[in-house]
């Protein structure tokens, strides 16, 4: 999770997460501000409804609470995950092949650096879109139809499909729409190359959500709070 934009109490709401690994994972508990009773609340990990890019404070009690402090538990043996293309790609790269947590984080901090665009100079929210997971029989039909889909195990004899690479395939990597557009480095953020109104950005979601669709016949969900 090295190098996420954001803060520490925003992270449970999202349930952030990245390259296979996501908060819950670490997860304890959290103390939460309730705004309409001015109380404080403390919810543990079984009460915030985790899953993917998903919590009780994205849904049911969206707007309701404000996170004051999240507690993790971390393991003194770490379980390091390597296995996600890029990292092992960039490990391989740099001659580790026994990487330590610090390796990981040094890693995984550079491959976001070189294709994420950074919040304070370019306008953007990070991954737009959440990716996709299919059922392994809709994986199937898909796989015959694109055998180069890029695809991760999701668990629960699920798929996972990499919505950078779908919006990728249909020509929208770097594009420039107005003052809108998607990052030259990961088709999966938009960004804000001026002055573009929330309503120009999420016109360009649409399209793109329609573009993959048409294309792959896989809806994506916008992965961003909208208000």
């Amino acid at each position: 999770l090295s190098l996420i934009p954001g803060s520490v109490g925003a992270s449970p709401v999202q349930n952030i997460g990245a390259y296979g690994v996501e908060l819950k994972d670490v997860f304890e508990s959290c103390q939460a501000f309730e705004i309409s009773t001015q109380h404080k609340k403390t919810f543990v990990k079984e009460a915030c409804g985790f899953g993917y890019r998903e919590s009780i404070f994205k849904g049911e009690l969206k707007n309701q609470f404000i996170i004051t402090s999240v507690k993790f538990k971390l393991s003194i043996n770490p379980n390091v995950n390597t296995k996600y293309g890029a990292i092992e790609a960039e490990l391989q790269n740099r001659g580790i092949e026994n990487p330590s947590i610090q390796d990981v984080s040094k890693v995984v901090s550079a491959i976001r650096v070189s294709k994420l665009p950074d919040p304070s100079t370019i306008g953007n929210a990070g991954s737009f879109f959440q990716n996709p997971i299919l059922t392994k029989t809709e994986f199937e039909v898909l796989k015959n139809k694109f055998p180069t889909v890029v695809n991760y195990p999701a668990g629960n004899d699920k798929i996972k499909l990499a919505a950078g690479w779908l919006i990728e395939q249909c020509g929208w990597k770097g594009k420039i729409v107005g003052e809108t557009g998607t990052w030259k480095n990961q088709a999966l953020v938009l960004v804000n190359h001026g002055h573009a109104s929330g309503a120009e950005i999420f016109a360009l979601s649409s399209q793109i959500i329609d573009s993959v669709y048409n294309k792959f016949g896989v809806k994506l969900q916008r992965e961003v709070n909208i208000y």
